[in-house]
């Protein structure tokens, strides 16, 4: 088994936006008690407790090998002495975070995307390391998700239209209908490089495991930096790739 496997979360682990699973919580209780495990998202890390630790009954003993990357990667959390701290945390200043809200204003109505009449939370988030645009809003349910941008199409163009304004920062699809942004650099390869570096652990003894490792997709960048990746279509894929790699433990 390698010994750093690293998950996406909404696709992943989890339907967008839900809570663990109890099969899937206690797949990766296994697994973290058999090697380091670390997960990295888009998502915030009140998103994380909400969405992820909640769901997980670990024996606390075993929480040493876990480790949290929200933002994309723009922060790192282990447990130590009992608590969730930060290891380092890359976060956006007031100027930039105050940039990015007007260019998705401006882009938006340059790609002619009008708000939705039915939006479910906040539109735009801003959390801290990462600004998130939901085309919904935060909360929507799955079933609009799925079906408002399947191929991408919409995002691609709201990204096209939005690096006009501000091409030197990091921009990517996310979820399902979700475009993050971040400082430039700071995606899922630079979370990777930065856990690995932390753990004192080799690329080649590294697995991540994703939704969204195609080009353009807030995974791939983890690809292209030559770490070895599976592809998953959603959470009950994830969950027979973990019971093979337990098995072969």
């Amino acid at each position: 088994m390698k010994e750093l496997i690293i998950f996406d979360l909404d696709g992943t682990l989890n339907v967008s936006k839900m809570p663990l699973d109890k099969e899937m919580a206690t797949l990766l209780c296994k697994l973290i008690a058999e090697t380091k495990v670390a997960v990295i998202s888009g998502a915030s890390f009140t998103q994380f407790e909400r969405q992820f630790l909640e769901s997980l009954n670990c024996p606390s003993g075993n929480l040493s090998n876990l480790f949290l990357m929200p933002t994309s990667g723009g922060s790192l959390y282990e447990y130590k002495e009992n608590n969730w701290t930060h290891v380092y945390k890359d976060t956006l200043s007031l100027k930039e975070t105050e940039k990015i809200l007007e260019a998705f204003d401006s882009a938006l109505a340059d790609a002619g995307i009008a708000p939705e009449s039915d939006i479910h939370g906040e539109l735009i988030e801003d959390r801290g390391s990462q600004v998130a645009y939901s085309a919904l809003g935060q909360n929507a349910p799955i079933e609009l998700k799925e079906k408002w941008d399947p191929d991408h199409s919409k995002r691609e163009i709201i990204i096209e239209a939005l690096m006009k304004y501000i091409p030197e920062f990091e921009v990517r699809i996310g979820g399902t209908t979700t475009i993050d942004v971040t400082k430039s650099g700071i995606n899922k390869a630079y979370g990777v490089k930065k856990i690995t570096e932390y753990l004192s652990v080799q690329k080649e003894d590294v697995l991540f495991i994703g939704d969204s490792v195609f080009p353009g997709g807030n995974d791939y960048s983890v690809k292209e930096a030559g770490i070895e990746t599976i592809g998953v279509s959603g959470p009950e894929k994830t969950k027979e790739i973990i019971n093979g790699l337990l098995d072969n433990a």
